[in-house]
């Protein structure tokens, strides 16, 4: 068996490899290019891609593929081979600088939301020169895979890479302002780095491919609720079991393979609910491995027997499962947003940070809505995910800090001695600085940023464009006033007080679970936008189009085809559950249930004989129970396959009746068919129940 050492990175063209398979002068002018000082030149490419193309064929390769990220929410391949025909009829291995440059797959078939005609298919593929090209092995072979941007002809986004390179390149430019204002002219890069948390649930193949619902949505639309649920907690970083534990093993030896970073794995609180965190990079490499955990979970999972859902709510009645986004801003020697060892470092840290409270404050639609999804609404406000409201965690002695630099008094016990932001007054900050929130949605640990609205199944490149953008703008109006200050101690003092005193209503320490925190929230007016419908029109908003346009990180019409792409994503996705909710209905509750009442009805008639009318009463009573469901259900399908064919016209007022009424009336039905499993014998219902899917594995 190999070491780790050994497996870790075999199967990535990472920069160890590169530098030992390339001269120094081209491996030094590809770095320039991946710092963004200079262009890549085809000479350059060809280089590298015979070095990449040589490596891959050592391995065992016979493809290639350009790997993107549509805006469908998933990947996208297309796989070439390396082969050529020769002259003479023999094989010419070939991968040329070109090749790896640029890919064109045929594009008609992805969402444009109208950014181009559907007959117009090309769409171009663009190599990635800041993520590392890697090897993918299974029982069809081996495929080089080249991480690419995906743009249409006339140069549009029509991927989550592309917005998320150029959200980065924002949120650099203007943190280097900040610097430089502040004195620094040593740094010359910063970056947005990333660690993700990625939760799911694993279930038998067996009982996954009995149920309807999951094959198709990803979730249970019908199941009456366990014996036992999650109320001892007793899963929750419990005993790995032996079956989990060896997917676990092969699951981190695939990652490790192509250089991702699995780190940690436990079990979550949900019976069958698990998780995997990676170690930090930048947000961009950290998208991609993100991208490709949940990818590999799912083909390792089968392997082994299994189904991995990674659906936010696949069970009612249990937590449902998130992505936490682990955000933070940091240049090549240091964490922005981590307390210093010195009043000049602790200074420059108060700015970072109320950057980001006065962003998340201002921008608190745009953070809500990148965590927005039909999936996503059925998990949000309960079960320990975060309300949607959004808030921020700072904890009492960082809230205490900005509270007195403000000139206010802190209202709680943790008193603090009057602050004053200059060279010498400000004092050492402890480097931790808050107890760890699981209630709220965005909470500060430390030196980072966790944001844990962010669904399971959900790209992390969303998140962190309109984090990297938002923050950008923030910091591009600290610049101006630092740079034109001539006493920089008085301008952050401002800045700080500023933020925390006409933006520190965002700041809540306190249990984000309780009903007394809506109450609150709507008190300081901070917005609670419980759906997707609810938030999807902030994409088309003209604060929204000011940002992000200000930034170059996404255009009008690029922020309108996003729209129109959601929008249609979330109509579908709910239509397609009523589809298949109402199949479920009529060709299986039903007729179980209409088996189970005539079963118990010719029990009744053949024990009048011998039993009296007293003791068969409930036996009827019983029949009559199950014959109302039936009716309740027949009726209520009936009417949700109405309500289906009779949607309006115009895309937004579709997914406002999708929600309105479509959603409530899979609702009823549900409520009388889970009423019905409850009425009718284990053997006659016809899916597995909670019990087999959350507790047989």
């Amino acid at each position: 068996m190999q070491s780790l050492t050994e497996v870790y990175g075999s199967n990535c063209f990472n920069e160890a490899t590169l530098k030992q398979r390339v001269p120094k002068s081209i491996f030094k002018e590809f770095r320039k290019v991946q710092n963004g000082e200079k262009d890549l030149t085809l000479n350059v490419a060809e280089v590298i891609a015979n070095a990449m193309k040589d490596w891959a064929l050592e391995k065992g390769a016979t493809h290639f593929t350009h790997w993107f990220q549509p805006l469908t929410g998933i990947t996208a391949e297309k796989h070439d081979s390396f082969v050529n025909p020769g002259p003479d009829g023999t094989v010419i291995l070939e991968f040329s600088g070109k090749e790896l440059i640029k890919g064109e797959p045929d594009a008609s078939s992805f969402p444009s939301g109208g950014l181009r005609a559907t007959f117009e298919a090309r769409g171009y593929t663009a190599w990635d020169t800041t993520s590392p090209a890697f090897l993918r092995e299974d029982q069809t072979g081996i495929t080089l895979y080249i991480p690419t941007a995906f743009v249409s002809y006339k140069g549009h986004a029509l991927d989550k890479k592309v917005p998320l390179l150029r959200s980065m390149a924002a949120v650099e430019k203007q943190s280097l302002r900040v610097l430089k204002a502040l004195g620094d002219t040593k740094t010359k890069k910063t970056f947005t780095t990333l660690g993700v948390e990625q939760e799911y649930f694993l279930v038998e193949k067996e009982f996954y491919e009995k149920r309807l619902d999951l094959m198709h949505t990803g979730r249970t639309l019908l199941g009456a609720g366990s014996a036992k649920e999650q109320e001892l907690t007793g899963h929750y970083f419990g005993t790995i079991k032996e079956r989990v534990a060896t997917f676990m093993q092969d699951l981190d030896v695939e990652l490790w393979k192509i250089g991702v970073s699995s780190k940690t794995k436990h079990n979550e609180v949900a019976p069958n609910q698990f998780e995997v965190a990676s170690v930090f990079s930048t947000a961009n490499v950290a998208t991609d491995s993100n991208q490709l955990t949940m990818d590999i979970i799912q083909k390792v999972a089968v392997r082994h027997g299994l189904v991995a859902l990674l659906h936010e709510k696949p069970y009612a009645g249990v937590n449902g499962s998130g992505k936490h986004n682990n955000w933070s801003l940091a240049t090549e020697s240091a964490n922005l947003l981590e307390p210093g060892d010195n009043p000049k470092d602790n200074a420059q840290f108060l700015v970072f940070l109320s950057s980001v409270v006065e962003a998340v404050d201002r921008y608190a639609p745009l953070l809500r809505l990148s965590a927005a999804s039909a999936n996503n609404d059925h998990r949000l406000g309960g079960h320990e995910a975060p309300p949607a409201i959004i808030s921020i965690f700072l904890g009492d002695a960082l809230s205490n800090i900005l509270e007195t630099i403000a000139g206010g008094t802190p209202e709680n016990e943790a008193k603090v001695s009057k602050l004053e932001i200059g060279v010498d007054s400000l004092p050492k900050l402890p480097k931790d600085l808050t107890d760890r929130n699981r209630t709220s949605p965005f909470a500060f640990t430390g030196n980072k940023f966790e944001f844990r609205m962010v669904g399971s199944s959900a790209s992390t490149s969303g998140p962190n464009v309109i984090l990297n953008t938002i923050v950008a703008e923030v910091l591009s109006e600290y610049a101006e006033i630092l740079e034109k200050s001539e006493d920089k101690n008085e301008a952050i003092k401002q800045i700080v007080t500023k933020a925390y005193t006409e933006h520190g209503k965002v700041i809540f320490n306190g249990n984000g679970y309780g009903e007394e925190w809506i109450v609150e929230a709507e008190k300081r007016g901070l917005p609670n936008l419980k759906a997707t419908s609810d938030v999807l029109k902030y994409n088309l908003a003209p604060e929204t189009i000011e940002v992000f346009e200000k930034h170059m990180v996404l255009s009008a019409e690029e922020l309108e085809s996003r729209h129109n792409i959601y929008s249609e994503i979330y109509v579908n996705q709910i239509e397609l559950e009523a589809k298949v909710i109402t199949k479920m209905s009529e060709t299986e509750v039903i007729p179980a249930a209409n088996k189970y009442m005539k079963e118990i009805a010719e029990t009744i008639n053949s024990s009048k004989e011998f039993l009296p009318e007293s003791l068969l009463k409930s036996q009827k009573d019983l029949v009559v129970s199950i014959a109302e469901n039936v009716d309740t259900l027949v009726k209520e399908t009936k009417s949700l396959e109405t309500i289906v064919a009779n949607k309006p016209e115009g895309l937004d007022a579709e997914v406002q009746y999708a929600r309105k009424e479509i959603l409530p009336s899979m609702d009823k039905i549900r409520t009388a068919a889970d009423t019905l499993e409850t009425l009718c014998s284990k053997e006659i219902w016809p899916m597995p129940t909670y019990e087999d899917l959350l507790y047989k594995l």
